[in-house]
């Protein structure tokens, strides 16, 4: 399910983020090395498994999966929604939002909840931090859903 690329089987035998996903998934070994090769600590921000599907020309889900099939952990969500410590989430509830913005979220919306990537698309194009966008869907009680890495 994830490309042509001469792959490995990950398997798994104990409870982790790993049993999201079926027992013999495929991820391709450029994919593995890569993801291996920037896991800090078992750890990976959201920002770097971005910057890596753009390096290796491959969805961000499929970073996910290696990460997690590897027992890692993504953290630094950029929406700051968790992987920020104790806490979890790095932002609040907006006290107000732009009209235009909510309006923006609103549309955007597939059953009741905001997308990741369209989170990110409103954002990138108003300009705005994309944690505007999750601190305005807080406030608006609007849950943020399919993360593009896969971790929620």
């Amino acid at each position: 399910p994830y490309g042509n690329l001469k792959g490995i089987i990950m398997t798994s035998n104990n409870k982790s983020f790993a049993d999201k996903h079926p027992l013999g998934t495929i991820i391709a070994e450029q994919v593995r090395q890569t993801v291996l090769d920037h896991l800090e600590g078992r750890r990976i921000s959201c920002e770097t498994a971005h910057r890596l599907a753009t390096k290796l020309n491959v969805a961000p889900r499929e970073i996910g999966v290696a990460i997690d099939l590897l027992g890692g952990r993504i953290c630094e969500c950029q929406l700051g929604l968790f992987g920020h410590g104790p806490s979890r989430k790095t932002i609040e509830p907006a006290e107000t939002v732009n009209p235009q913005l909510k309006k923006s979220i609103e549309s955007s919306l597939i059953k009741e909840r905001l997308p990741c990537a369209h989170a990110w698309r409103i954002a990138d194009s108003a300009g705005l931090p994309r944690t505007t966008v999750a601190e305005a869907c807080e406030l608006l009680k609007i849950k943020i859903s399919k993360c593009k890495l896969g971790a929620f």
